[in-house]
């Protein structure tokens, strides 16, 4: 479980969010949106000590993550996998290797097991028989869907999507979405996702964190926000990209 206690960030003078707190539970699906500039990533960036906050803590599993080690806070960071925005591949290897690369730097694996764990990975993504296609000629769909199998290749405990069907086609993005519904459903996994599309966030989320006013201003299930009254989320819902064919609430 994830506890989110207390959190407050700044650059500068510049207040992203303060006393932002709620739990994420084991297994469950949480969607964080908002307006842009709302700190979402910012937010993704502190369950894993990518960022540190001004004040409060994240608790991951009963460990305070703040006050963790450099050794302690390596081994839970390898709870975790990340899908970031843009794939973040390594153009200069193929798509085998960029899926390899966590095994061979985290792992003493040998080289028949990198390959079955990676061959299967790519089977679960349904990127067969593309360990061979070099990052570059990957279309935008595919280079995400490279990204989901590294960052589910130790099998993590934990996986951080950030915005996951930012750029893509309406088909394309169904696919992610699936595929997310999928590694949460089939391996148990506790997924963490920043997206502004109300489309996804009705199609793989259970519960939703709404970041404005630099506060978490709404917390609650899907269920729950589709009867919410709640007049600033509300308005971002009518104002999301797709409105999330709001009359059918």
């Amino acid at each position: 479980m994830i506890e989110i206690q207390n959190l407050s960030k700044s650059f500068g003078e510049n207040l992203v969010w303060e006393n932002v707190s709620f739990n994420i539970l084991d297994g469950e699906t949480l969607a964080i949106i908002g307006k842009s500039g709302s700190g979402k990533s910012v937010l993704l960036k502190h369950l894993n000590a990518l960022l540190y906050p001004d004040q409060g803590e994240v608790i991951i599993d009963g460990h305070k993550l703040f006050e963790l080690s450099y050794t302690e806070l390596r081994k839970i960071r390898q709870k975790f996998g990340i899908l970031f925005q843009g794939g973040a591949l390594f153009d200069s290897i193929n798509t085998f290797e960029n899926v390899a690369f966590p095994l061979r730097y985290f792992t003493d694996l040998n080289e028949p097991e990198i390959r079955k764990k990676v061959e299967k990975a790519l089977e679960m993504v349904n990127l067969v028989g593309s360990g061979d296609k070099p990052t570059s000629a990957l279309s935008g769909g595919m280079r995400k869907r490279v990204g989901l199998a590294r960052a589910i290749i130790l099998e993590p405990e934990y996986v951080l999507y950030d915005e996951p069907t930012s750029g893509l086609d309406p088909q394309t993005s169904e696919e992610i979405n699936e595929l997310i519904v999928y590694m949460s459903e089939h391996l148990e996994i506790t997924s963490i996702v920043i997206t502004h599309d109300m489309h996804s966030v009705l199609q793989i989320a259970e519960k939703v964190a709404f970041l404005d006013q630099k506060k978490l201003s709404w917390y609650g299930t899907v269920e729950e926000m589709k009867s919410s009254t709640d007049s600033s989320l509300l308005d971002f819902i009518k104002a999301s990209e797709y409105q999330i064919e709001f009359m059918y609430f």
